[in-house]
């Protein structure tokens, strides 16, 4: 069936009158049928990435057509998302940089022109790295690091990109918090960017207070975990602005957080007492205004954790 089907599809995408039923059609085939198209994303890529670069399709009609490869590559191995990723978006990245040495002119700034290219872009990126997420993305430290650090720079130029329906928030939200536990020191610094970033705009951005209201809690255990023993103490500063952002934010919630994530015995450090870990709390709950003492407080707190507190390492830290 799809042998006889798609031929007609993709010859179709290069006709301007078929523009909304050649895309939308296709858009449907690579969400229902997406495990079954392995053998013909190679073909389907390059006669996307062709009348993408035509300009053939209005602007919605692009954006279909980046979910419909969104679907598409998420059914593939990580090796070959990454080299059709990398295919199709080249072209675009040259285009925004064309853009940007011609007008000086930021690519998250204001200017509606750029502005639907850069979110289809945006969504088939986000769409496609969180299938590498599912497929397991401890081997590729580098593209956490990276999705990191456009999702980050994504809320601080033009967090209007996180009210679309087609960004599952939470998904990013929850690869966030996993990425806080990957071993490479970049890609945690990159994620704690990503949640200092995310954190002020629970007041503006109603998917992203949602998440942050569901699923804050997890955010608090990663950050606890990290700093109870679990991270390296080159990472204490970055743990301690994520404590600072929430504490900034979601004051009422982090007191409740705290309180459930530090409940249990032995967590984050069985070297600790509740009398402790009480007063960690109560000393980064008092703390709104100072960011200086916030990380100080952690340095402290994470020396209790890993016992050692008074030695000639806490003198050197």
């Amino acid at each position: 069936m799809l042998s006889s089907v798609l031929p007609l599809v993709l010859q179709a995408l290069g006709n301007p009158d078929l523009s909304v039923s050649s895309v939308s059609t296709l858009k449907k085939i690579c969400r229902e049928c997406k495990y079954d198209l392995p053998p013909y994303a190679t073909n389907i890529v390059a006669v996307s990435q062709e009348v993408l670069i035509k300009q053939i399709h209005k602007t919605s009609q692009c954006m279909w057509l980046m979910q419909a490869l969104g679907f598409l590559l998420s059914a593939l191995p990580v090796e070959d998302i990454l080299r059709n990723l990398h295919s199709l978006i080249t072209p675009y990245i040259q285009q925004l940089e064309k853009l940007a040495d011609e007008t000086m002119v930021h690519i998250f700034a204001s200017e509606t022109d750029h502005f639907p290219p850069i979110k289809a872009l945006f969504e088939l990126v986000t769409s496609v790295t969180l299938s590498v997420f599912q497929q397991g993305p401890r081997d590729h430290p580098d593209i956490v690091d990276s999705f990191m650090q456009l999702q980050a720079q994504a809320l601080k130029r033009k967090p209007d990109l996180f009210l679309s329906e087609s960004l599952d928030v939470k998904a990013v939200f929850h690869c966030g918090i996993l990425s806080l536990k990957f071993p490479e020191a970049p890609t945690v610094k990159s994620t704690c960017l990503f949640f200092t970033e995310l954190l002020p705009h629970c007041s503006d951005v109603p998917p992203l207070a949602r998440v942050v209201q569901e699923d804050g809690k997890l955010l608090v255990q990663a950050v606890l975990e990290g700093i109870g023993g679990g991270a390296s103490r080159s990472l204490m500063d970055q743990f301690a602005e994520v404590l600072f952002s929430l504490n900034k934010h979601c004051f009422s919630l982090l007191a409740v957080w705290l309180k459930e994530a530090l409940q249990p015995p032995g967590f984050p450090s069985s070297r600790i007492t509740t009398e402790q870990k009480d007063n960690f709390s109560q000393q980064i709950l008092r703390e709104r205004v100072n960011k200086r003492r916030v990380k100080d407080i952690v340095k402290e707190f994470t020396l209790l954790c890993r016992g050692l507190h008074g030695t000639e390492y806490a003198a050197e830290y």
